[in-house]
């Protein structure tokens, strides 16, 4: 007899609890804030306001002319609804609200991709882990981009699956560009995401015998991305006079990571002051200026040579100093994969403990998963590639707890294929395996 938590019709409960669950987990958190303080993360405060000037049909800019490629469109269109429907000044309780919203539909996506990986079995057992998740519950919690980015990273990687799988010529390439969907749609959200298909394609041309499939499969995805990116890339060439791929935050970004006072935390709320004595070092950075000067209030730059300034600044610092950056990045990884929370305010002993013992069993269940399903192929190595591509970004960038995140739901997949194993022979998904190998 089935088990009620993998009976089909507990999707509906898996996504009541996923929302339930982070909605009242975005509750607690609203009441823990300090006095004036409307959220954790200074992101949110950037998202929020960009949200709000959607919403008042206003020229797509954050506060200034000098930052109109500041975030993607995508999170901030995603909150924009809030705030025609609640007004201008409507309660970032409503995008707390979403964001529970948006966990539980990646708990359902979860589903659905363990079910193409393996069987329903597993993706039930996906599901559920998704829904209680404390890493996937904060996500859902707080106002931040993961909330959009996780379920079309899902979906991304989902239809990515069911395209390799696929029978047909034709239902291949409906799926590949309904992939290519997600993952633009992700870029939107996270601009990151821009380079894991290019990563995904060099992987599976290097490790799969199926390697020529993966390729026209992926040049199907990139294409549809790219039809995707172009108002987006046109708008950037209209505002700023060149191709600009996703913000012009990347500079300050990679120089938030790579600096001499960098120790792997982001410090992006160094004023203008100090960012400016941080340039001087750097004699690049001022031929990147229009007029102005260096301290005073009429200070202007162009926002494109800004950061490509930073940027310079950045390698230049990590060509002449390459022992501390690899130092940087032994941290970065220690603070990505951290067993418990490195930010002062999660740091309490009891959320020390959640995070510890619901993290490092999935995490090796997760990796040991990844190893014992790799002889299944290429779909299975898809599910574990964001681990890889997340880390190899965040040891040269900016590491903490919450990047890791959308990553583990890879591993969720493939541990939950473990557990599935172990609940009965009946569906044993080691013995009825559904992906061709390689």
């Amino acid at each position: 007899m089935r088990q009620w938590f993998i009976h089909p019709g507990s999707v509906v409960l898996i996504v009541v609890a996923a929302i339930s669950l982070r909605l009242a987990v975005g509750a607690w958190f609203e009441t823990r804030l300090p006095p004036g303080r409307q959220f954790e993360f200074g992101d949110s405060e950037g998202y929020w306001v960009l949200g709000q000037t959607i919403a008042a049909g206003e020229e797509y800019q954050y506060q200034s002319p000098d930052a109109r490629v500041f975030r993607m469109p995508g999170y901030p269109a995603v909150l924009a609804p809030i705030f025609l429907l609640f007004g201008a000044n409507a309660s970032p309780i409503w995008g707390r609200a979403l964001s529970a919203v948006l966990g539980g539909v990646t708990a359902a996506l979860m589903v659905g991709w363990g079910a193409l990986l393996f069987d329903l079995r597993t993706g039930l057992i996906a599901g559920w882990i998704t829904a209680f998740y404390p890493g996937a519950l904060a996500m859902g919690s707080f106002v931040l981009s993961e909330a959009p980015f996780m379920p079309l990273m899902v979906a991304h990687l989902a239809l990515a699956t069911a395209a390799f799988k696929a029978t047909s010529t034709r239902n291949g390439v409906l799926l590949c560009v309904a992939a290519g969907l997600a993952a633009a749609g992700a870029i939107y959200m996270r601009p990151s995401w821009l380079l894991f298909p290019p990563l995904a394609l060099m992987m599976g041309m290097v490790l799969s015998r199926h390697r020529w499939r993966i390729a026209s499969q992926s040049a199907i995805v990139v294409a549809t991305i790219c039809i995707c990116l172009t108002p987006w890339w046109i708008r950037n060439f209209q505002v700023t006079g060149h191709f600009v791929a996703t913000t012009l935050q990347v500079g300050a970004s990679l120089h938030d990571g790579l600096n001499p006072r960098a120790d792997g935390r982001s410090n992006m709320e160094l004023t203008e002051r100090e960012e400016l004595e941080l340039a001087r070092r750097s004699p690049t950075f001022f031929e990147h200026f229009v007029s102005g000067d260096a301290i005073g209030t009429n200070f202007r730059r162009s926002e494109y040579d800004t950061d490509k300034a930073f940027r310079s600044m950045a390698l230049e610092w990590s060509i002449a100093h390459p022992l501390p950056v690899i130092h940087l990045v032994g941290i970065k990884f220690s603070r990505m994969w951290n067993v418990i929370p490195n930010e002062a305010m999660f740091r309490s002993w009891p959320m020390k403990l959640l995070v510890a013992v619901t993290f490092t069993p999935l995490f090796l269940l997760g990796c040991f998963g990844a190893i014992k399903f790799s002889r299944l192929g290429w779909p299975c190595w898809l599910a574990g590639l964001p681990v890889l591509y997340f880390t190899l970004l965040h040891v040269i960038f900016v590491a903490s707890v919450r990047y890791r995140e959308p990553a583990m739901l890879g591993l969720i997949v493939l541990a939950s294929g473990l557990i599935a194993q172990w609940l009965g022979k009946s569906e044993n998904v080691a013995s009825k395996p559904l992906i061709a190998g390689g």
